[in-house]
């Protein structure tokens, strides 16, 4: 949960993370359904951080594929960045996440409990929408929306 920032501290400096996720997306009942996390108590997307021998787009396949268990996964198109302040052990932190729309070959799903997921559910896009936490998410749909007319 992203909280407020502090001023990076005096000599201090802010700590910048890259990070991929991934809205993987399904035709279901005619209708399209993406797929959302529930971390903490929070409806949220997968995402995870770039080691640093990935590209962004290697970045989220792997780290949408570990949260979710989705295999077969791939990039139909990219959704931009988002950028979310926080604070991480006493340090304050920018994470800069790019996104990409995902189709999954073998839609398994296995939440990766050591991340504290706690459910994976697919919801309809508009629904989406309303029950994702955080304002930066509601763009990454928005974006999604506009990209599939």
């Amino acid at each position: 949960m992203s909280m407020p920032i502090k001023p990076d501290s005096p000599g201090g400096k802010r700590k910048r993370i890259s990070a991929g996720g991934g809205v993987i997306i399904r035709l279901q009942g005619g209708r399209r359904e993406v797929l959302l996390i529930l971390r903490r108590g929070l409806w949220d997307l997968p995402k995870g951080k770039i080691e640093a021998n990935e590209s962004p787009e290697e970045g989220a396949l792997r780290e949408v594929e570990e949260e979710t268990g989705c295999g077969g996964l791939s990039i139909t198109g990219p959704l931009g960045t988002t950028m979310h302040d926080y604070e991480e052990h006493g340090e304050q932190v920018t994470k800069k996440t790019w996104w990409y729309a995902m189709e999954s070959g073998r839609p398994d799903l296995k939440p990766q409990l050591e991340e504290e997921i706690e459910a994976l559910e697919w919801t309809d896009l508009a629904g989406a929408s309303e029950k994702v936490a955080f304002e930066n998410l509601r763009d990454v749909l928005h974006r999604l929306q506009e990209l599939l007319k």
